[in-house]
């Protein structure tokens, strides 16, 4: 998606948010979030919503999401102590894969601060070989599948 597209996406565009407080650590020697911090916010928003609406288990489901590609487009400085609010949907959904879309709001704004995502392929949590996902993973990830004009 190009870049002016994604700094036009909305809150509304978004299906789950996820609210985070920055921390002190947070902060580059710039005095802003270092870019690396946005994809341990990725991985927070997407595992909170793998575990609580789709039943994963990290220690014990059978299949896991390994993260194959990533990316993250920044339009706006943020720092400790702002309150975030990072929102999720999910853009593509196949049978062993999903490719998600993480908007970064600082609370109280409705324009993103950075838009990325990233690509899980589901594995088998032994053989790391490539597997279908659980019906109830698909059915929580189908909760959140947007199309280019909103919800499917």
């Amino acid at each position: 998606m190009p870049q002016n597209d994604l700094k036009a996406l909305r809150r509304m565009d978004f299906e789950y948010t996820l609210p985070y407080r920055t921390r002190w650590s947070d902060n580059d020697q710039y005095s802003h979030i270092n870019n690396s911090i946005y994809y341990h916010l990725f991985d927070s928003i997407v595992n909170t919503y793998l575990i609580e609406s789709c039943g994963q288990e990290p220690q014990k489901s059978p299949s896991i999401g390994l993260v194959v590609s990533s990316w993250c487009e920044f339009f706006a400085p943020l720092s400790f102590p702002d309150i975030l609010d990072l929102c999720l949907c999910v853009k593509k959904l196949g049978k062993s894969s999903v490719t998600y879309e993480i908007g970064v709001f600082k609370q109280g704004s409705d324009s993103p601060a950075a838009v990325g995502g990233y690509t899980h392929v589901f594995v088998d949590s032994q053989s790391r070989q490539s597997t279908v996902m659980s019906p109830a993973v698909r059915r929580g990830l189908e909760a959140l599948l947007v199309t280019v004009t909103g919800k499917l």
